[in-house]
């Protein structure tokens, strides 16, 4: 029969026998390997609000037109106006409404942000597939749809961190919310 007293010393062993077979597990599979540039450089592709990390590529408003036809109407509606997906275009002055409309142009505070995110997650159905190329000219039409740029703009890496969105400034800074403790670095940062 099985005490607690046993029952502690044997869960103790065999947390013991697995945690000396971590070096084993570790060396078969190359567990704790470190990473090389090449594999930190394939994941490291976030561009900051300044533009920071913004890959080399450009694209217009033209091509993002046709670009958006292909691979985004069918999910955010032919001119972003939304179903199924979200709405993209639209709902500048709503934000502080009893029904606010989060757009592109209403809601997001940095042409990079934008940026990012349709390329590690747009299409819906084949997330990452598009060239940076393709992203800017995305972007680009997102914002004429929204009408942040005009027509005939260019978007490129230098470009995308000049674009003031409109809700630029309506985003705390620093976050107050409780479930950040760390101490935001400004300058001279480790």
């Amino acid at each position: 029969m099985y005490t607690p007293k046993t029952f502690m010393a044997l869960t103790g062993l065999v947390a013991a026998l697995a945690f000396a077979s971590t070096g084993i597990a570790a060396e078969r599979f190359d567990f704790g390997k470190p990473a090389t540039q090449k594999q930190i450089a394939g994941w490291n592709i976030d561009v900051d609000p300044d533009g920071t990390g913004a890959p080399a590529g450009h694209g217009t408003v033209t091509q993002g037109k046709e670009i958006y036809a292909n691979k985004c109407a069918s999910c955010h509606g032919d001119k972003g106006q939304g179903k199924p997906m979200d709405r993209l275009v639209g709902g500048q002055g709503t934000l502080a409404s009893a029904k606010p409309v989060k757009t592109v142009g209403s809601y997001w505070p940095y042409a990079s942000t934008v940026f990012d995110y349709i390329r590690r997650a747009m299409p819906f159905n084949a997330p990452g597939s598009l060239s940076n190329d393709e992203v800017y000219s995305v972007t680009a039409y997102l914002l004429y749809m929204n009408g942040i740029v005009d027509k005939n703009a260019k978007l490129d890496k230098e470009q995308i961190a000049q674009i003031k969105m409109p809700n630029r400034d309506g985003f705390i800074r620093p976050d107050p919310r409780p479930d950040t403790h760390n101490i935001l670095c400004m300058q001279n940062c480790k």
